[in-house]
């Protein structure tokens, strides 16, 4: 099987995000109907900490690698400490935030926590298109 290239990868990432973003949207609405708005709310904001972990992770190791690559090629890159906030902090963040949430009753913390799955779902959902699919890189579009 040949090499896969930075677009392919770029692309999985890309659809991940979005996949997050429409389950964690979808279950929001789900569960408001189901449940009551309050726990809509819920799952929509452990989804948004889901897809924000994602993000901030991204972020963090691309910038990290990019940097690695520049040194070992002799190249020093600088690396902002805001990368490495986000990179630490994306934890904390839903950590204090679930745990105010578990406090104060705000929302539903079971509505929280599912949220915080969408981007479990999503990962899911993109591996199996994946070997679906045999792993092949799409066209790119004119």
């Amino acid at each position: 099987m040949a090499a896969l290239s930075d677009a392919f990868y770029e692309a999985v990432e890309r659809r991940i995000e979005r996949l997050t973003l429409a389950i964690t949207a979808a279950a929001a609405i789900f569960t408001s109907v189901r449940w009551g708005w309050r726990a809509g709310m819920g799952v929509a904001v452990g989804g948004t900490l889901s897809w924000l972990n994602f993000r901030w992770l991204d972020q963090g190791i691309g910038q990290v690698l990019t940097a690695a690559a520049g040194h070992v090629e002799g190249k020093p890159q600088h690396v902002s400490r805001w990368i490495y906030g986000r990179f630490l902090g994306r934890m904390l963040l839903i950590v204090v935030v679930v745990y105010v949430i578990f406090r104060t009753t705000w929302f539903p913390g079971k509505a929280v926590l599912a949220g915080l799955f969408s981007l479990i779902c999503a990962a899911s959902l993109e591996v199996s298109y994946e070997v679906m699919t045999g792993f092949r890189e799409r066209s790119s579009r004119p």
